[in-house]
């Protein structure tokens, strides 16, 4: 059996055939040329921006032209991420793999964040037998690493007055919020010095982390693979000589690092102070996150004595500033029980050309003054580090509007289908409808999809039953907007 083969047939199938066009982040062109030549196909009319924004429209079956308009909206690029480095996004496609009621690929990211999203969009274009209203679908590029389809759409480029964020990792719930966020990065500069001679150097590494979302995962207590490698290394330094050649470690601002990793010298004579440091460390990490993340290792082997290491003054200051830096849920929500309001991600560590080392963390919070509280708290640890301290521009949360109309109809919709009445939330995570809001404030708008596990981690996967559940819900919303007038 293959995804083709399961249901609903169309929503499946359209899937797989976005799982076999390559769409990292900022690198969409094919996954926009996919979406127009599926609209030609389909003779649906179609639009692109000068962002590379996309949108497809269809009109409302016929007795259903004053019905309110309806954008359904997703964004087209993934996530990246592989427990094989030599796996290449850009050119190969994802290998899906049925493990019992879920969906998952074959050691990377699966992409159903947001390709399940496009996938019930595009269904519901070319799905004759569905009753609409006039329908748009808006996907939208680069959500993933700074909403920069959503903060730069176009005008004129959407007409409609409700929107459906297709964009939902949950079944069952029906998001009517979200955080806001900003990006804070932290370089440093650093001089080159010879690898001191009678040192004994090792690989650190931390490894097989869980990982996830920044923002759905972050109050899970998962290990963050940077914080442990400076841990160790923090400590370590505190009873020898410690240089630093290399260090690495996450990969994307809104993923929790999975792995780090480091090349790190001690006087020769210290070296077996490592390897005991190192299994009593060991211990210490099993010991912490046995339950939140069981299968997280810290290793230490020899490696090859470099040339070169980062200047002493440096390598210092990073570690330490790393250690201090804050990492996971900074407060939680007093207005909605259960939502972190407030959180901070240490998400990627990397060396530079030109002798820079990059640290990039994200922030998010519901409440935007602290949002840029904790931004300027991280703010003021590397900078007292000795690094450069930049923030993006951010973006704005999505307050909750509990007197919505499509939230009552998507949720009646729900309740009539699956005799469950799904809860109606805030979720602590970006979604574009906030920047949607900025440019269209007349937008009536919820979130919804199926459910997703692992996402921003090799271990995606999404609940098969939950896609059909996530198709009623989408089509007999459709159809209850359809009754309406303008």
């Amino acid at each position: 059996m293959t995804i083709k083969d399961l249901k609903p047939a169309l929503v499946w199938s359209i899937f797989d055939e976005i799982t076999k066009v390559p769409r990292p982040s900022k690198k969409e062109e094919k996954i926009r040329e996919y979406l127009v030549d599926f609209a030609h196909k389909h003779n649906l009319a179609v639009k692109t921006d000068e962002i590379g924004n996309v949108v497809m429209s269809k009109p409302a079956t016929a007795g259903k032209e004053n019905a309110p308009g309806i954008i359904l909206q997703a964004h087209m690029d993934m996530v990246c991420e592989s427990n094989d480095k030599t796996f290449d996004f850009d050119n190969n496609p994802i290998t899906t793999i049925i493990d019992g009621e879920w969906v998952h690929a074959d050691g990377t990211t699966l992409g159903a964040d947001n390709g399940i999203g496009m996938a019930g969009a595009l269904a519901a274009l070319v799905d004759d037998t569905l009753v609409h209203g006039p329908l748009e679908a808006l996907f939208t590029v680069d959500e993933e690493t700074g909403l920069t389809g959503a903060n730069n759409l176009g005008e004129g480029m959407i007409s409609g007055s409700i929107l459906l964020n297709l964009d939902s990792e949950d079944d069952a719930e029906i998001f009517v919020g979200c955080a806001g966020g900003v990006d804070t990065t932290c370089t440093f500069k650093y001089e080159v010095e010879a690898a001191p001679a009678g040192y004994h150097y090792f690989k650190v590494s931390v490894a097989n982390g869980k990982g996830g979302h920044s923002g759905c995962d972050i109050h899970l207590g998962r290990a963050n693979a940077n914080k442990l490698l400076a841990r160790f290394i923090w400590n370590l330094a505190k009873k020898h000589d410690v240089v630093i050649s290399e260090i690495e470690g996450g990969n994307l601002r809104n993923a929790i690092p999975r792995a780090a990793s480091a090349i790190i010298g001690v006087p020769a004579a210290a070296k077996e102070d490592v390897r005991i440091a190192m299994n009593e460390y060991s211990a210490v990490v099993e010991n912490e996150y046995k339950i939140t993340d069981p299968e997280i290792t810290v290793d230490v082997e020899s490696a090859d004595a470099p040339a070169q290491c980062i200047d002493k003054a440096t390598a210092t200051n990073l570690i330490n500033a790393l250690y201090c830096a804050p990492h996971g849920v900074i407060s939680m929500s007093f207005e909605l029980e259960g939502l972190v309001e407030t959180s901070t991600n240490l998400a990627a560590i990397k060396m530079l050309p030109n002798n820079e080392i990059l640290v990039t963390t994200s922030q998010r919070s519901s409440v935007d003054s602290r949002k840029w509280d904790i931004a300027h708290q991280v703010e003021t640890v590397f900078a007292q580090a000795g690094a450069k301290v930049t923030h993006g521009d951010g973006y704005p949360g999505w307050a909750p509007n509990m007197n919505s109309t499509i939230m009552e109809i998507a949720r009646d919709a729900y309740k009539e289908l699956y005799g469950i009445t799904p809860a109606i939330k805030a979720i602590h995570a970006g979604l574009e409808c906030g920047l949607f809001l900025q440019k269209y404030p007349h937008l009536d708008m919820v979130s919804f999809g199926p459910t997703l596990q692992g996402v921003h981690s090799p271990t995606e996967r999404m609940h098969i039953p939950a896609v059909e559940r996530f198709w009623g819900q989408l089509t007999l919303t459709l159809a209850k907007v359809a009754e309406l007038k303008k």
